[in-house]
């Protein structure tokens, strides 16, 4: 077993996806930093900025993620289930909680009465963009140090990889926001 602070050389093919003893991650200097672990410890960095900033604005990340959802609009609740990767019954719950705080409300879909969608209230709105507007300040700082070139290098590999999942025949790999 490795110390604090070195890294394991097991063969577990489990540790080169940032399951090793780290203490402290990889970074751009590290040769041994492949793709899939830099892009386990870059979800981890999102991930956490995205749990604190959730905590500030007294969300869960479901909860967060429900709102910039539907930002964008109604959505129907099968689309939900779809989006989240949960069936609808787990999807009612969390809708029955925001609804509960006053986020979020199921309403009829025109011409089709046993069909519902989800729509913010007015709360929930201002819930969301308050929050959005801070996560995304949040995330902007991990590139910050970047060079202007290197930034819109990311933005845009990133973009490619989203657009070629959105487009992927799979359905569990077409709803990524």
């Amino acid at each position: 077993m490795a110390k604090t602070g070195q890294t394991s050389t097991s063969t577990d093919p489990a540790a080169g996806l940032g399951c090793t003893t780290d203490t402290q991650p990889t970074g751009a200097g590290d040769p041994d930093l492949d793709v899939a672990t830099g892009l386990v410890q870059l979800t981890a960095l999102v991930q956490g900025v995205y749990a604190r900033v959730s905590e500030r604005h007294d969300l869960t990340p479901v909860q967060a993620k429900l709102l910039c959802v539907l930002l964008d609009g109604p959505r129907g609740m099968a689309d939900l289930a779809s989006c989240f990767g949960v069936e609808k019954a787990a999807l009612t719950g969390l809708m029955d909680r925001a609804e509960r705080r006053g986020l979020a409300q199921r309403s009829s879909v025109p011409g089709d009465r046993r069909a519902l969608q989800a729509t913010l209230t007015d709360t929930g709105h201002q819930a969301a963009t308050a929050f959005h507007a801070e996560v995304s300040a949040e995330l902007s700082r991990l590139i910050a140090p970047l060079t202007d070139a290197d930034r819109e290098r990311f933005r845009s590999t990133m973009a490619e990889i989203i657009t070629r999942c959105r487009t992927a025949p799979s359905a569990s790999d077409r709803c990524l926001s």
